[in-house]
């Protein structure tokens, strides 16, 4: 199973949003572990089991038990993204929303969202899971309100919206910022909201380029797919490691491919298994030496070497440095 992870634009949105509320973002992020830099990365994706750890830093750091109601206030607007060019390049809003939920995953594996009726009434489920941080739940819920509305030039009005959790902050508060009622404990957050919408027409739609924007989602969607690999090789070399030194043959097993498929699979997105495995044996083998007190020769067994010297020589390959210089620099840096 691959690492679950969201598109660098959530996390952009809510710093952007953090600074537009006076907020110190720059120490909301270092105190969840990153850094605003992050945020120059034009490919950055972040771990989703990072996002409880963000909100929670920005609940400390603001003192605010409602920031993610809060920042909703503050956001900016969603642009400039291969779904929202979809979206705009859409025929309907119904057209839209299918072809946004079909390539969802470009904007973050663990928010799964479909499209149901209930009643006279349709929804969208936005597929957040019950462990989603009610911070991200009430803000990224506005962003989306906010996003519809956007598209639809004003046209789209929520008539309920439904939340996991229970509530917050005060009820009347919720309702100015989402415009409609807000019920809690319930078994899914959803967006209720009349099914004439699905029928508005898109003035701005190009039928040429929404088949443009389509082609971009799909290859981005395929390059995901391909990095799922690359993730899987990661895992089969961690439990396998130890074990000694370790062949793509062997993880072409582990994963149920052939080695042809799998050497192939790996060159089209510009890697290799040598790459993958070297790349991992470097941050492994740093970590023990910065922050364990582990001999050299245990590292030289856990990171799958056969000979101490072949280690030497690959350790000085990846710093310039010998494993004991490493080691001894990363201690005076901790003052130890």
């Amino acid at each position: 199973m691959h690492e679950l992870t969201d598109s660098g634009v959530l996390l952009r949105l809510a710093v952007q949003a953090l600074i537009h509320a006076g907020l110190d973002a720059g120490k909301i992020l270092e105190k969840s572990g990153g850094s605003l830099a992050l945020l120059d990365d034009p490919h950055l994706r972040t771990p989703v089991s990072a996002q409880d750890i963000f909100w929670q830093s920005a609940e400390e750091v603001s003192q605010d038990p409602h920031i993610g109601l809060h920042l909703a206030r503050h956001l900016p607007r969603f642009r400039g993204q291969v779904l929202e060019y979809l979206f705009s390049s859409s025929p309907t809003f119904g057209e839209g929303l299918r072809r946004a939920l079909q390539y969802q995953r470009l904007l973050s594996d663990a928010i799964l969202g479909r499209f149901g009726w209930e009643g006279d009434h349709c929804y969208l489920a936005t597929g957040m899971s019950k462990g989603t941080s009610r911070h991200m739940a009430e803000c990224m819920m506005a962003g989306i309100l906010q996003f519809f509305a956007q598209v639809t030039d004003g046209a789209f009005v929520a008539l309920r919206v439904c939340f996991y959790h229970a509530q917050g902050a005060a009820l009347a508060e919720y309702e100015e910022i989402y415009g409609c009622p807000v019920t809690f404990e319930q078994a899914e957050i959803r967006i209720y909201f009349s099914p004439e919408i699905l029928d508005r027409v898109f003035w701005h739609a190009e039928p040429e380029l929404l088949r443009l924007h389509e082609q971009v989602a799909i290859e981005r969607l395929a390059e995901l797919q391909r990095l799922d690999l690359v993730d899987q090789v990661r895992k089969v070399i961690a439990q396998r490691l130890e074990c000694g030194e370790i062949t793509l043959e062997e993880v072409a097993v582990e994963l149920g491919m052939k080695p042809r498929s799998l050497r192939s699979q790996l060159a089209d997105i510009n890697s290799s298994f040598n790459q993958i495995l070297n790349e991992y044996r470097s941050r492994l083998s740093r970590r023990l030496l910065a922050r364990t007190d582990e001999r050299i020769e245990q590292i030289v067994y856990l990171t799958g070497f056969s000979e101490p010297s072949t280690f030497y020589r690959a350790f000085k390959r990846w710093t310039q440095e010998t494993p004991i210089e490493y080691r001894r620099r990363k201690r005076l840096q901790r003052g130890g």
